[in-house]
């Protein structure tokens, strides 16, 4: 117990506060300024234009058929190749990487948009 003290002694630091203002911990603040992405994520807003954006640029698809609701394969008659071309038309876009096994799963503008929402990294 009294090598603890003598421990702590030395590694203790003196924390003054700042004058007149209240010192308030929360967790949420204490990790939103240990993350590098800050408060630049991206709205949704911009997320769905942008992702419909990619796909009304790809050669096989009629722009006028795009939504935020419309199916790679059904509503646009793409293949599977032509799902991995815009999956990575979206990973420049956004500039993220998307791991194979949640690639294979975007298969419409609105999974699309909701994977690319909910992700740390997206840009």
């Amino acid at each position: 117990m009294a090598v603890r003290a003598a421990v702590l002694r030395h590694i203790r630091v003196t924390v003054t506060p700042s004058v007149g203002k209240p010192q308030t911990w929360s967790l949420s603040n204490s990790l939103r300024s240990m993350s590098s992405h800050g408060d630049d994520h991206l709205n949704k807003e911009e997320v769905i234009e942008r992702v419909l954006s990619v796909v009304k640029s790809f050669p096989k698809v009629d722009p006028s058929k795009v939504s935020p609701d419309v199916h790679f394969q059904k509503d646009l008659g793409l293949d599977s190749l032509d799902n991995v071309e815009i999956v990575m038309a979206l990973e420049e876009e956004f500039k993220l990487e998307i791991p194979d096994k949640e690639a294979d799963k975007i298969d419409s503008c609105n999974l699309a948009i909701e994977y690319i929402y909910n992700h740390p990294m997206a840009g």
